[in-house]
């Protein structure tokens, strides 16, 4: 018996029962059969969303450093979006473009899970590092906007299995990489990476050039796109190497006109995907679960193979 035939015989039984503790009232099995599963599919994206952090990403790679640090600087990205940058105390403390890191605050039993958005040569710079997180409810989110201070201590573990940090040895590969909503964070600080290994091959520190970096950035209104100026301006700086478009999806005002050669308005289709894809091409994306899904069956349908596509799901 298939897994179908099942359902359907799940849903009669129940059919039945209905009516037998129901009398006169009446009842459709097509009616039914969707109401079952409109509510068991509720019941599963609940649960998902209610899962947390630390349960979601069990099976994932965490370093065993956890560091103290301290908030530096609290800017406002978005209506929605607070970018907080952290002095990182541990001097070991390292991570990979595309890593998320736990986040411990003193007195909330909830951890927090939150993408880096700069780049691991900041970190070597000047110590700190920075997260760009959007309001919620969730206590980790709804601290940062709602106690967080300057001066602020917190705690942070590294850990996540999306990330591209290439051996220096290898030939360069091209990306494609599709980012929705607040998903745009892992995704700008590998832009900011690649950015950082073309300056150092600028300077003759290493032979190795990256290859080309395509960024499509997917958000309901030009107000939601975060990072704007920053992806602009490594795209003028490395014309050809680098380039960036936004894609709105609920845009209600006219596009400024600083924008409007960047913006195209409605979803990230797979001709548009098709039109960016280049051969041997790695695709990473990052955004909410349906549109991971959605994007990643269309670069399937493409022809990219399955194990050229890297994702981050954040609920």
């Amino acid at each position: 018996m298939n897994f179908c035939t099942m359902v359907h015989g799940a849903v009669q039984c129940l059919f039945r029962a209905t009516c037998r503790t129901h009398p006169g009232k009446t009842f459709s099995p097509q009616l039914m059969s969707y109401e079952f599963f409109h509510r068991s599919l509720n019941k599963e994206l609940s649960s998902q969303w209610k899962m947390d952090h630390l349960d979601r990403t069990a099976n994932n790679f965490r370093q065993q450093i956890i560091s103290q640090a301290k908030v530096c600087r609290i800017t406002t990205e978005s209506e929605t979006v607070k970018r907080v940058r952290f002095a990182v105390q541990n001097k070991d403390f390292t991570f990979k473009p595309g890593q998320w890191v736990d986040f411990f605050i003193p007195g909330i039993s909830k951890v927090g899970g939150f993408s880096i958005c700069s780049s691991p040569r900041l970190l070597q710079k000047d110590g700190v590092l920075e997260l760009a997180v959007k309001y919620s409810t969730y206590p980790p989110a709804k601290w940062i906007h709602t106690q967080c201070t300057l001066d602020s201590e917190v705690e942070l573990r590294v850990g996540g299995d999306f990330f591209f940090d290439p051996d220096l040895d290898s030939p360069p590969v091209n990306l494609l990489m599709i980012a929705g909503g607040v998903g745009i964070n892992p995704l700008v600080s590998i832009l900011l990476h690649v950015a950082d290994l073309h300056r150092l091959h600028q300077s003759r520190v290493t032979e190795y050039e990256p290859g080309f970096v395509n960024l499509l950035y997917s958000a309901k209104n030009t107000d939601e796109l975060l990072f704007k100026k920053t992806l602009l301006d490594l795209a003028d700086k490395f014309p050809g190497k680098i380039d960036c478009s936004f894609h709105v999806t609920q845009q209600i005002t006219p596009v400024c006109e600083y924008l409007r050669p960047y913006v195209t308005e409605g979803r990230i289709s797979e001709q548009i995907l098709a039109k960016h894809l280049s051969q041997d091409c790695l695709c990473y994306i990052c955004g909410p679960p349906p549109m991971i899904e959605s994007t990643s069956q269309q670069l399937e349908n493409l022809g990219v193979p399955r194990d050229w596509i890297h994702f981050e799901k954040w609920w």
